[in-house]
């Protein structure tokens, strides 16, 4: 397939290379009918515990690269390319449902024979995974999470501050603003929400570019975009399992992000949801796995330490 773009490419070797070398990661996978890019990726020292990773919006499974060697040396990591994003099938259709993306990762977890696991998400697989912590909370998921730990990203409709493009695609002339946005708009809209010093370099921005077309994927922003509204109407229900969890909670927020940085922290306390750690980035933004790899890793392996030694103590 040819991906029409409209911008300097920087180094196609290089960008196709990279693409390429993340794609041998994994593999397609048939779940719930769709044909979805998994990666299972054992320890590196040794079988060890499994942590799920879910990805954000409008990116893919791609977004932890800079964080995967440092968590794959202690932990098991199992990720997959949700419905509609990166190498995954992208059907041109508006019935993209956080419910949906859940099923797939029950589906994996299922297909990988997973009894236990840790969560670690970004932006909206933190939606996703609140939609698994719902089922675990009413005893109808598939195996059981251990942790979870929120990277950046709208866990409560009201702290969300969405940017214009994105309340545009979720508008009825979404379509039209979808057709006209190529990488300029991207680029700035995608770069404006990384901390001041910690802007993603061309190069990322051309990778992460590509990741979205793979498949046609460009189309799909106004449909994908319709999480919004599965937040507002599912809020009670992905709340309750934050406020009364059994499990380890945890939150590594970049706090000058703009649309659910410091203030999404402040009302998480607010409605006295779980939390057995907080990692505050002063000066990072949206994405803090790929501004700050380093900080983000060794504050989750952090908070993973902290649960393990507070396991042993309780056995």
């Amino acid at each position: 397939m040819t991906i029409k773009t409209n911008y300097l490419k920087l180094n196609d070797e290089k960008i196709t290379n990279t693409i390429k070398s993340w794609r041998q990661k994994g593999q397609l996978r048939q779940l719930c009918n769709r044909q979805i890019f998994t990666i299972d990726s054992p320890s590196i020292e040794a079988e060890k515990a499994t942590v799920v990773l879910i990805h954000g919006f409008p990116t893919s499974s791609w977004d932890w690269l800079p964080i995967w060697q440092a968590l794959n040396k202690h932990y098991r990591l199992v990720s997959l390319d949700m419905l509609g994003f990166g190498f995954s099938e992208k059907p041109n259709h508006r019935r993209y449902t956080i419910h949906g993306q859940a099923d797939l990762f029950e589906a994996l977890i299922d297909e990988l024979g997973l009894k236990e696991y840790h969560i670690l998400a970004h932006d909206y697989g933190d939606t996703v995974a609140q939609e698994l912590l719902a089922r675990q909370y009413e005893a109808k998921s598939s195996g059981q999470c251990l942790s979870c730990c929120f990277l950046n990203g709208g866990l409560f409709p009201e702290t969300h501050r969405a940017l214009l493009t994105q309340k545009l695609l979720l508008s009825p002339i979404g379509a039209f603003v979808n057709r006209f946005n190529g990488y300029a708009s991207f680029k700035k809209n995608f770069s404006s929400v990384f901390g001041p010093q910690s802007k993603p370099s061309e190069f990322e921005l051309q990778v992460f570019w590509q990741l979205i077309n793979e498949n046609d994927g460009k189309h799909l922003f106004h449909n994908l975009i319709t999480y919004i509204n599965d937040r507002k109407q599912h809020r009670e229900r992905w709340l309750k399992p934050l406020q009364d969890s059994a499990i380890p909670l945890a939150l590594i927020n970049g706090s000058v992000d703009p649309v659910s940085g410091k203030h999404m922290v402040e009302r998480y306390k607010e409605l006295a949801c779980r939390l057995d750690y907080l990692k505050e980035l002063a000066a990072i933004g949206h994405y803090p796995q790929v501004e700050a790899p380093q900080d983000v890793a060794e504050a989750y392996l952090e908070f993973m330490a902290q649960i393990s030694i507070g396991s042993s103590e309780n056995e």
